[in-house]
């Protein structure tokens, strides 16, 4: 819970190479509409990061049921849609229009393995290098990606926001309670 309020860009510049040149970083998620309490910190945390300059595109957050196998009994879910479809668009337009030479992803889900095998294959000077987060190792995916890391618990440690953000328009917004 600690190092929720991660400051991304300067996670990636710690991973990045000295000849290496961060251009943007987007961040892909879905607003939370079941839990007010976590809808407020995560509403907190997308503002922190925006002014950092970081660019947040939204998948939809779907509401479902899931029966247990064993009782029957029915309870309600929720999952994130359009998050991988997202992310595959928009790293392949961003390929099309010349915006990178290596993508750095950091994600461990194997359902990124068709637009990361798509870019290699259709762009001939294009990577795609994979960080995976503490413990989200996915062999499958390192075995398309161009080149993998895992993200050291010691990085994302070093590389949380300031407790307390200024907006522009004067706003201040504070790391949730929780996160501490």
């Amino acid at each position: 819970m600690k190092n929720k309020w991660l400051h991304l860009i300067n996670l990636i510049k710690t991973l990045l190479r000295d000849h290496q040149e961060l251009i943007t970083v987007k961040y892909f998620t879905s607003r939370v509409t079941n839990n007010p309490d976590k809808l407020k910190r995560q509403t907190t945390y997308l503002e922190a990061i925006k002014t950092t300059g970081v660019k947040i595109l939204y998948g939809r957050y779907q509401a479902g049921t899931q029966e247990c196998y064993s009782c029957g009994h029915t309870y309600p879910t929720n999952s994130e849609k359009m998050t991988d479809v997202n992310i595959a668009t928009e790293m392949l337009c961003d390929g099309f229009n010349d915006l990178y030479d290596t993508a750095f992803l950091i994600s461990g889900d194997s359902d990124l393995m068709p637009p990361i095998k798509a870019i290699h294959r259709t762009f001939e000077n294009k990577r795609v290098f994979v960080g995976f987060p503490p413990k989200r190792h996915n062999q499958s995916i390192a075995s398309v990606a161009k080149g993998h890391l895992t993200i050291g618990r010691k990085a994302i440690k070093s590389s949380q926001l300031p407790i307390e953000i200024r907006k522009e328009d004067g706003y201040l917004l504070t790391k949730p309670r929780e996160w501490f």
